[in-house]
């Protein structure tokens, strides 16, 4: 499904079994890309996770999802309201993108999305003859699936004697037990492997192994000679693999919520490489001194909120966004999304549970926003000292006290300003930016 231009707010009904009852015509067609058909379970999971948790905590919440379709990634700002008979869901903003490149290619790629532990799995019969192997594991061994079926183990993997001059894997065939660290050599390749196998019984009897095929540990390479950045990209881009994996899993075993922080996991992985992607030397990313670009102000802030909607969401905190429903500035858009993400988080953290962080967009001689929590407040003798570096009002937190006078410096780089406002209760912090 490729996006035509689409006109938010896009509405479905999910029932209380979670089953899709009612859609709009873009989100049907969604469901049905994923395997779904109206009446039956809601088959795109990230949705699907968004509103089980909402009847879970019984309050409305608000968050972001990224749902893959064949041709692009659609990035979805999701309203789930529950009721007495199920959820409604809101798609207040649809936009697609394309795929999320892969960073790493060949060999490393193959790793990254078959599993960080490079292992894969083979099931043998009695005389240790392939019954079934893993597509991750064929691709490492070059063969197909159905060329592998049938064939003794030892003509696609050459095992190796131990340092006694044994093999492992004998040994426990004799006695039907599990062998594990049989050192392997790929035939053709002679790329080492590790085989751990676990016995299987049917009736009673022995019926052959479930073999696990791990990557033998190689050194890893000098770290001195790459970049900090490069060294933290391609951890970060695993990461975000395994982060959607779980969030795809959300239809079966997994719990819910545990799917829904998996999509959180990745979003807050992306934040980090567009961070690192800003202060590449290379030249790559945003510089945020300088002149800025035109940006829209309440996009940025829809990014952010949905980077500390699950931080909210455990503390019990609702994000209220209102204002402008467009805020055309002047800026670089990650050095702004780091800067909003820092003074909702500490809205956030200094909030009670049960009441509400007020994020309000506003038009004027500057675009600005503004973040106002319930909290202690800062005491007037304080309000200088926390914008400057590794200094906190109030009790410590656990934090370094460095996000204000980041923020204040991005902010100012910019052509803007960050600045606590008066306020009868809690904090009121303001970003302001150029208008465009």
């Amino acid at each position: 499904m490729a996006s035509q231009a689409l006109q938010p707010p896009i509405g479905a009904r999910v029932d209380g079994d979670g089953r899709l009852v009612s859609a709009d015509a873009p989100l049907l067609l969604l469901h049905e890309e994923a395997g779904g058909r109206l009446g039956t379970m809601l088959a795109v999971p990230q949705l699907a996770a968004i509103a089980r948790l909402a009847t879970r905590l019984g309050v409305g919440i608000t968050r972001s999802a990224v749902a893959a379709t064949e041709v692009e990634d659609l990035e979805l700002w999701v309203r789930a309201e529950p009721d007495a008979h199920g959820v409604s869901l809101t798609v207040e903003r649809w936009s697609a993108r394309p795929p999320l490149r892969q960073r790493w290619s060949g060999e490393a790629r193959a790793q990254a999305e078959e599993g960080s532990s490079g292992e894969e799995e083979m099931r043998t019969d009695a005389d240790l003859r392939v019954v079934e192997l893993s597509p991750g594991l064929a691709r490492r061994l070059g063969v197909g699936i159905g060329d592998a079926v049938g064939k003794p183990l030892g003509r696609l993997l050459r095992p190796i004697e131990d340092g006694e001059g044994n093999l492992p894997m004998l040994s426990a065939l004799a006695g039907r037990v599990a062998f594990s660290g049989q050192p392997v050599r790929v035939r053709g390749s002679d790329e080492p492997m590790v085989l751990n196998g676990h016995p299987q019984d049917e009736n009673g009897r022995f019926s052959g192994y479930v073999v696990r095929v791990q990557r033998q540990a190689s050194a890893p390479p000098p770290l001195v000679s790459l970049p900090l950045d490069d060294l933290l990209r391609e951890p970060l881009a695993s990461i975000i693999g395994q982060a959607q994996e779980i969030a795809a899993r959300s239809e079966g075993p997994l719990r819910s919520d545990y799917a829904g922080y998996g999509a959180d996991i990745a979003s807050a992985a992306r934040h980090l490489l567009e961070l690192l992607a800003a202060i590449s030397p290379d030249g790559e990313g945003d510089s945020a001194g300088g002149s800025g670009e035109p940006i829209d102000l309440a996009e940025l802030v829809l990014d952010a909120a949905g980077l500390v909607q699950p931080q909210a969401a455990e503390r019990g905190v609702v994000l209220d966004i209102g204002g402008a429903a467009r805020l055309p500035a002047l800026g670089q858009g990650r050095a702004v999304t780091q800067i909003i993400v820092n003074l909702i988080s500490n809205a956030v953290r200094f909030s009670p549970s049960g009441r509400s962080v007020a994020i309000t967009l506003e038009e004027g001689p500057q675009a600005a926003v503004t973040v106002a929590d319930a909290g202690p407040g800062v005491a007037r003798e304080d309000r200088a000292r926390i914008f400057e570096r590794f200094e906190q009002a109030g009790p410590k937190s656990g934090s370094a006290g460095l996000g204000l006078a980041i923020s204040r410096r991005l902010a100012r780089e910019m052509g803007g300003e960050v600045e606590l406002l008066d306020s009868p209760t809690g904090a009121t912090f303001r970003l302001a930016l150029p208008p465009a």
